[in-house]
């Protein structure tokens, strides 16, 4: 039979006391790299647009930019999911589907908050949003009636024109 004694070792803080000339050292090395860059700045001589190629990638908008990262435009459908009081409802199943389609494309669920959200592509057209939740209304005590559960559904019409967020509402009724 062997033993084997394991060792452990103890974690020890040390506090070290920073003198104040290293403290000013480091703020003089800030201050100095600070008022340094402006002037490298002004020494730069400004070059005609034509001999620049960098000059280009200043003078192009966001959108271009993004595209030449890799990251592809969209349009933004963002709506919220309104029960027959008209209080958002929790767990909607949300479907859309371009309207030249018969299936759709994207199926989501609404959150806390009845709200849901769903990058489309960009571009002239228009899409159906179809909402669909089952619903068991409370009780005299409180508690919600399986037997009487009802399904709420609702429809709703969007039109996408380009990359822009279309914010909409979906009411739910029996």
């Amino acid at each position: 039979m062997t033993k084997t004694t394991m060792m452990t070792m103890k974690k020890r803080t040390v506090i070290t006391k920073r003198s104040w000339r290293s403290m000013a050292a480091c703020v003089a090395v800030m201050a100095l790299a600070a008022l340094a860059q402006p002037q490298a700045a002004e020494q730069q001589a400004p070059q005609p647009q034509g001999e620049n190629p960098q000059a280009t990638d200043k003078q192009q908008t966001p959108e271009k930019k993004n595209r030449q990262k890799g990251e592809k435009s969209y349009a933004l459908i963002f709506g919220t999911a309104y029960g027959p009081d008209d209080r958002p409802l929790y767990g909607v199943k949300i479907t859309i589907r371009p309207q030249t389609k018969k299936r759709p494309n994207w199926e989501l669920m609404s959150d806390h908050r009845g709200e849901f959200a769903q990058r489309v592509p960009p571009g002239p057209s228009d899409y159906l949003i179809h909402g669909e939740a089952k619903f068991a209304p409370a009780g005299p005590d409180g508690k919600p009636q399986i037997s009487k559960t009802k399904t709420l559904k609702g429809d709703t019409k969007v039109h996408v024109e380009n990359e822009e967020q279309l914010d909409i509402s979906v009411h739910l009724t029996e």
